[in-house]
């Protein structure tokens, strides 16, 4: 019988692939003609009309201005609509309109525009605020509009007089560019628009303003099976994406399953990139609407009635986030909560997210997640952004492996009351501030950590865990810490870590300081100050544990051995077969060409250290979720590979992420860019 539902199943794809079809986009059609490739449609949406499984629609140059809303779905992952720029040809989507006939005030360097508002359509991005939970607003008067000069977005201000006037904005990554600032009012009948372009005539380069919710983004969710390759997508006004409410991304499956978004470049959303998140149904910014139970009571809800509506394997997640580049985005480049389960996200660049820096809040990183339920994090690289890689709530099955994580402000990896298990492998941790272990189950082994690791209790929240490589929940636990494991590291100090951050115009939190290295304000505002160590004391004095020590109540036990501790960096209190030297190993990351080198200097504190070969038997299983660290499937893994993807000894495994280490220079290729 099994035999015979394969041929079956085999019959009817061979079937649909014989029945694909492929329709042409370009600037020289007509959404009049009939697709093809004589004959091509004007607009993309166009052919989302007629596309159906197994279809797909090659995009050839050219800039097309439309919010692309793909209709129809996939049949399964093998009869796919596929969505495409013509190999070769530089295919650019935008959520933009090009404005002119802008006039100078006298004395000035501020321009003025007049657009009537039927030019927005029935959606007018300068009328919008920006609004959602976890979000803290600086300054009241930011909308959903942007105005860019040659692709670059200027600073939103308050009043014209602000724009006449132009400072650089405090906090910002991007201080010259903030002297490039827009001031807007809108009437019943007409959108003005004031910008300082800092010297350059408007009509005479590129300008444009956002008019679009996003750029390719279903309107309704459960549109399956959708690949989208090879675009430049931009400039689109998308709101706030909280865990919370609906969140929009410039691109996203809209609560579907089964997309594979790759080799595109993503920028300037005026918050997330990619959403792999929620709909509205579930919840839809209760909080701040209400005013009565907090976010987290309402983020609990959400789960709850997410799992009622059917948020499992079958219908949600499973999709392919690869090969892009995401950038210039205001609040994340891949976002999502509950609905990025069971996919994977590799070989991403993603750089310079909320480096304006004009409004932040909890939801901010190169990728924030909620529920990242076996969902595979590995081979990307995050740089320049606020926190690298944020995984907040049922990071479980989890696992971050072979990553890059480079001058991120905040921190580089924060997991947030979940119980894991969460695998951190193989990974370069080259900011100042590490890791924020705000709950427990999480393993770093094999890892470059040269940043700051703190530990912060929750007691007040409790969260889901559930069955293993499953959506359903099991029940909800609070946070005492501990559970965690630290195999085979190389511990030290980067080079940075005791400068205070110089982008300190903004924090996480409404009244709270700056964050520096080495000192961190939690949300009691208790600080932790232990300069320099590797461990902040995870427990108070005397109350720790490792290995088969049991901690004390509010404690659970810690699983430390095996690493190296360079620079000044402080072992585990319990640890065993541990080495550590005073000297820098000077680890250090250089671009040359299209690539980018690592270089460190070791001693034998390195190739000498007794370390552990790790493996599922090995780590156990999590104290609450009961959860073994395995592969998505079920079966055992083992860390048998180094980052660069060579064999590593099952016996005696080197220290760190690279597997043929040695004293003396080192250097590796750690990324190649396209």
């Amino acid at each position: 019988m099994r035999k015979i539902l394969f041929l079956a199943s085999l019959f009817l794809m061979l079937a649909g692939s014989a029945n694909a079809r492929e329709f042409h986009v370009a600037k020289s059609g007509s959404d009049t003609n009939d697709g093809s490739a004589a004959a091509p449609f004007l607009t993309i949406n166009r052919a989302a009309m007629v596309l159906r499984a197994g279809d797909t629609v090659t995009v050839h140059a050219g800039v097309y201005r439309e919010w692309v809303r793909p209709r129809n779905s996939g049949a399964d992952t093998y009869s796919r609509i596929v969505y495409r720029a013509a190999p070769g040809e530089e295919v650019w989507i935008k959520g933009s309109e090009e404005v002119k006939g802008w006039t100078r005030e006298k004395k000035t360097d501020v321009w003025k525009v007049v657009l009537p508002n039927s030019f927005f359509g029935d959606f007018n991005p300068f009328a919008e605020p920006l609004r959602g939970d976890w979000l803290n607003v600086f300054k009241e008067a930011y909308s959903l509009g942007e105005v860019y000069l040659n692709g670059k977005s200027l600073f939103q201000m308050e009043t014209l007089d602000e724009v006449r006037n132009p400072v650089e904005q405090r906090g910002t990554r991007k201080p010259e560019a903030s002297l490039l600032q827009w001031y807007a009012e809108v009437t019943d009948t007409e959108t003005s628009i004031w910008a300082n372009f800092g010297g350059a005539d408007p009509n005479k380069e590129l300008v444009e303003v956002n008019a679009r919710q996003a750029v390719f983004f279903p309107e309704l969710p459960g549109v399956n099976f959708i690949t989208v390759k090879g675009f430049h997508m931009s400039q689109a006004a998308v709101n706030w994406a909280p865990p919370t409410a609906f969140q929009p991304g410039l691109v996203g499956p809209h609560w579907s399953k089964g997309w594979i978004i790759e080799d595109n470049v993503i920028s300037n959303s005026k918050c997330s990139g990619i959403s792999l998140g929620k709909d509205r149904a579930s919840g839809q910014n209760r909080w701040t609407i209400e005013r009565e139970l907090v976010g987290f009571n309402r983020e609990l809800e959400s789960i709850f009635q997410a799992y009622d509506q059917g948020w499992s394997k079958e219908n949600i997640g499973s999709h392919i986030i690869r090969n892009n580049e995401i950038f210039d985005c205001e609040q994340t480049g891949i976002c999502g909560h509950l609905g990025a389960v069971f996919s994977l996200i590799e070989n991403n660049y993603i750089h310079d997210i909320n480096a304006k820096r004009q409004y932040t809040g909890a939801e901010v990183g190169c990728i924030k997640l909620h529920a990242a339920i076996d969902v595979i994090i590995r081979n990307n690289y995050l740089v320049n952004g606020y926190n690298g890689l944020w995984l907040d709530w049922q990071a479980i099955g989890t696992r971050v492996s072979s990553n890059i994580f480079e001058n991120n402000d905040h921190t580089d990896l924060w997991t947030e009351v979940t119980h894991g298990p969460c695998l951190v492998d193989n990974n370069i941790f080259l900011s100042p501030n590490t890791f924020l272990d705000w709950g427990q189950g999480v393993c770093f082994t094999h890892n470059i950590i040269s940043g700051y690791i703190t530990s912060h209790p929750v007691s007040d929240r409790y969260t889901p865990y559930h069955y293993p490589h499953s959506t359903k929940i099991v029940g909800v636990m609070s946070f005492p810490g501990g559970d965690d494991r630290f195999y085979n590291n190389i511990f030290t100090v980067a080079p940075d870590s005791e400068l205070a951050t110089k982008y300190d115009g903004l924090s996480m939190y409404d009244n709270r300081p700056p964050f520096y290295p080495g000192i961190y304000r939690d949300l009691n505002t208790r600080v932790i100050d232990k300069l320099p160590q590797s461990f902040i004391d995870l427990v108070n004095s005397g109350t720790a544990a490792a290995g088969s020590r049991q901690a004390s109540y509010f404690r659970l036990a810690m699983h430390v051995g095996g690493n190296a501790y360079y620079n000044g960096t402080k072992h585990y209190a319990y640890e065993e077969d541990y080495t550590t030297s005073g000297s820098d190993p000077q680890v250090r990351i250089e671009r040359r060409g299209d690539e980018v080198v690592l270089t460190m200097i070791l001693d034998n504190a390195a190739t000498g250290v007794k370390t552990h070969p790790v493996n599922t038997d090995m780590l156990g299983k999590t104290f609450y979720s009961n959860g073994y660290y395995e592969n998505p499937d079920g079966s055992k893994l083992a860390i048998d590979k180094d980052f660069a993807g060579n064999a590593r000894s099952l016996e005696r495994p080197s220290v760190g992420p690279f597997e043929n280490i040695r004293a003396g220079r080192n250097e590796f290729v750690i990324w190649r860019f396209k």
